[in-house]
C-alpha cells in the first residue's frame, strides 16, 4: 500500500488554532442567512442546516468521560447519541443556535479519539453546511490531508472511511498526499475527504483512470 503525505502534525497546538478558525469562519458565513435558509437540507442525510449547527456544537461541549456516559445511556448506539444531541442543542431560534455556537468557539474538549476526529468534524460539517447554501471556503490542504489520512485508515463503523478507500489510489493534486493500491483517483484533498466521508461529490471534482467508477459507488 502506498502512504506519501506531507500531513501536518496532531499535535494539540497544530490542531486546536486550525479548529477554532474553522469555527470562526463558520459562523461569519452562518450570520447572514435568512431563517429559511437553516432549513436547507444538509449533505448529511436527514439533516437541515440547523441539525449539523446543533450537532458541532455537542461535539464541541462533548468530554471523554461524558461521551461514555452518553453512550451507555444511547445503549451504544452511535445514531441514537447523535439525535439525542442534536435535539439538546438545537434552539427554536437559529440565532440562538448561532450564538451557542460563539460560547463553544474556543473550547478544546471532544470525544475520546484521536485529535485529527476534531479536524474532520471541522472540514466535513462545514462543508455539510455551506455547499447546499451555495457557499465556497478555501481550506488549508494539508491540515485537510492530516483529517483524510485519517479517514483512510478508520472504519466507518468508527466514523471513518477506510472501506470507502479500499481498493482504490487516492492522490491530492493540492498537496501532498498519496495513498493506497488500483486505479487512480485524483482531486483536491478536500473532494477526497468528503467522498471518503459518504458524501456525494461532483463528476468534475475527480479525475484519474478510476474516478468514474468510484463515483459510482455506493455510499
Amino acid at each position: 500500500m502506498l502512504f506519501n503525505s506531507g500531513m501536518a502534525s496532531t499535535s494539540p497546538s497544530t490542531v486546536w488554532p486550525v479548529v477554532h478558525e474553522e469555527r470562526r469562519a463558520l459562523i461569519r458565513d452562518l450570520e447572514p442567512l435568512e431563517p429559511a435558509q437553516w432549513q436547507t437540507p444538509s449533505l448529511c442525510a436527514g439533516w437541515d442546516i440547523h441539525d449539523v449547527l446543533a450537532h458541532v456544537i455537542d461535539s464541541a461541549k462533548t468530554t471523554r468521560l461524558g461521551f461514555m456516559r452518553r453512550m451507555i445511556a444511547a445503549r451504544m448506539d452511535f445514531d441514537r447519541d447523535n439525535a439525542l444531541g442534536v435535539e439538546r442543542e438545537k434552539a427554536g431560534d437559529p440565532g440562538k443556535t448561532l450564538t451557542q455556537f460563539r460560547a463553544v468557539l474556543s473550547r478544546t474538549s471532544g470525544p475520546p479519539a484521536g485529535l485529527a476526529t476534531r479536524l474532520v468534524e471541522a472540514f466535513v460539517h462545514g462543508e455539510d453546511i455551506r455547499r447546499p447554501l451555495g457557499i465556497r471556503r478555501d481550506y488549508p490542504a494539508e491540515h485537510v490531508a492530516t483529517a483524510l489520512g485519517y479517514q483512510v485508515r478508520t472504519t466507518t463503523k468508527m466514523g471513518g472511511g477506510k472501506e470507502i478507500a479500499e481498493g482504490w489510489r487516492l492522490i491530492a493534486t493540492d498537496t501532498a498526499f498519496d495513498h493506497g493500491d488500483g486505479p487512480a483517483v485524483e482531486g483536491p484533498a478536500m473532494s477526497l475527504l468528503l467522498a471518503v466521508s459518504g458524501r456525494p461529490v461532483l463528476e468534475s471534482e475527480l479525475s484519474g483512470p478510476g474516478a468514474a467508477v468510484f463515483l459510482q459507488r455506493k455510499l
